[in-house]
């Protein structure tokens, strides 16, 4: 599994306009092959600040199933006019835990 963590900046004033837009193309991500989960988060001190956290299967269920599909166009044409800035996107695996002992 990998976790991928995409930092947006909003443009102040249009914060309700992108939670609204998120909730119309979030069905794009669940679309895509080797999705499993998605939960977009609002900063409480900065809220023109948001998270979102991706589950997916494999990096190429992101890098190549949803970024290069049609699927991610739109994706974007939805999200992006409320950026300010580019999106700051890492990937993440897990650390396995400790087996007992």
């Amino acid at each position: 599994m990998v976790l991928e963590i995409a930092d947006f900046a909003i443009r102040p004033g249009t914060e309700d306009d992108f939670a609204a837009a998120y909730r119309s193309a979030r069905e794009l991500l669940a679309a895509t092959p080797g999705f499993r989960s998605a939960r977009m988060t609002r900063g409480i001190e900065s809220p023109s600040r948001f998270v979102l956290l991706v589950e997916w299967d494999s990096l190429e269920s992101h890098t190549v199933d949803f970024r290069e599909s049609d699927r991610f166009g739109q994706w974007r044409a939805l999200i992006g006019p409320y950026f300010d800035g580019d999106p700051r996107v890492e990937h993440f695996g897990d650390i396995p835990a400790l087996p007992a002992q």
